[in-house]
């Protein structure tokens, strides 16, 4: 039988699946370039003269463009032909990188510019941000989900960590204007690694509008109770700790510990995210997602760790804390979405996923700087990181997110690995 333990044509690794490699490799890529350009954005709106308020305002362009799309981007990746999608928002973003990159080394960038290319990359990243997430189960074998979501996520973490790390050093020592060039760079070569990957179309209904396809997303959201409770859980999440790093971290760690320290503690983030994506590739226990959003409530370390403030070691432990914590969610959460949710409605449901976790982060932006600078830095983060812990603790209580099971492939019944090698 096909897939049979003993089958030596039987696919034992992601790796081996070609559509798995390309989208893989393309991740990577780009999201090497990716973490380098928080670092360059934040001191390129300091360098300008912008004050926290600004750069708050700058940072949230991005995410409300990308709010504002996202659904839309869900409704086309149950559509159209995912690979592409991601494809053609890769080479979008590339341009409009590359045109800000050279604005700041040429001199002519501007606060307001900054803002309008934020947002065009934030409508194009939208596109095809939940095609994905969808993407992972077309390329896989049912019975290497979990280590195909796991390989992913450890892969691209790897990649942010050495991003954010060359962002530090790159934007020390050249400035941001060319930090932000290579960022275009990657974005164009991660474009020429999805191009290859080639996948069947998703299975959605022909024949319905944006309108009615979303509806039919919306519906499969909400008839999941475990699915909507952790969106709330991350909406409010975004809405406090997302906008303090963004705003006040940068500026916290700058006057305490210099430009590259920031760098550094994004990367403790991210080595964190590897740790986590480490444990689940050999662990994961069959509550998974009750186990993951307990891990979750270490998210508060790193807002902790900013307000006490007491030294580079304890904010790189918090910031290292916070990504384990939240890695161990994150694979659970995938897999509890792929594993749960019809094949024909993932990007749609991983659209209203990003929708509801991220609405409210522009506004947390736009206000985060006003808030702080009235009522302190330290105690506004201290603030933070008690609604951090309320919110998931709350969460914890609803039994469904206590009960959800994974399901448990039976292996004698994996399918042909020659469906998912292209």
């Amino acid at each position: 039988m096909p897939g049979a333990p003993n089958d030596p044509t039987r696919m034992r690794s992601p790796w081996q699946s070609i559509p798995f490699r390309m989208l893989t490799l393309g991740g990577i890529v780009t999201s090497f370039g990716s973490s380098i350009t928080p670092v360059a954005i934040a001191f390129a709106v300091l360098s300008l003269g912008g004050s926290a308020t600004q750069l708050g305002l700058v940072v949230a362009a991005y995410a409300g463009a990308e709010i504002a799309t996202i659904v839309v981007g869900g409704v086309l990746g149950d559509r159209l032909p995912r690979a592409a999608l991601m494809q053609g928002s890769a080479f979008a973003s590339a341009i409009t990188q590359g045109i800000l990159g050279v604005s700041l080394v040429q001199g002519w960038g501007t606060l307001g510019l900054l803002t309008v290319l934020s947002a065009l990359t934030g409508i194009f990243g939208s596109l095809s941000s939940p095609s994905s997430g969808a993407m992972t189960q077309q390329t896989v074998p049912d019975y290497l989900l979990q280590k195909a979501i796991t390989v992913r996520r450890l892969s691209g973490n790897t990649a942010s960590v050495l991003g954010f790390s060359a962002g530090g050093m790159l934007v020390a020592s050249i400035g941001p204007g060319p930090a932000i060039v290579v960022d275009a760079v990657t974005l164009f070569v991660g474009g020429m690694f999805y191009s290859l990957v080639s996948l069947p179309p998703p299975g959605a209904e022909a024949g319905h509008s944006l309108l009615e396809d979303a509806v039919v997303g919306a519906k499969e959201v909400f008839r999941h109770t475990w699915l909507w409770v952790l969106i709330v859980v991350a909406l409010v999440y975004h809405l406090f700790y997302a906008s303090a790093q963004g705003v006040l971290g940068p500026i916290l760690v700058q006057v305490g510990y210099g430009e590259a320290a920031w760098g550094w503690a994004l990367a403790a983030l991210m080595v964190g995210f590897m740790a986590g994506g480490v444990v689940t590739l050999r662990w994961l226990p069959r509550r998974a997602l009750y186990a993951g959003t307990a891990f979750l409530l270490l998210a508060a370390c790193f807002p902790a760790a900013l307000a006490a403030n007491l030294n580079l070691g304890l904010v790189l432990t918090g910031a290292f804390l916070h990504g384990f914590g939240l890695e161990m969610f994150t694979v659970a959460w995938d897999l509890s979405i792929q594993e749960n949710v019809d094949p024909d409605k993932l990007a749609r449901v991983y659209g209203f996923d990003v929708l509801g976790s991220f609405v409210a982060r522009p506004i947390g932006l736009a206000l985060t700087g006003p808030i702080a600078e009235t009522v302190g830095y330290a105690d506004w983060l201290w603030i933070v990181t008690g609604v951090i812990i309320v919110t998931i603790a709350l969460a914890l209580t609803v039994p469904s997110v206590r009960a959800l099971e994974r399901r448990l492939p039976e292996r004698t019944n994996d399918p042909d690995p020659e469906a998912a090698a292209g």
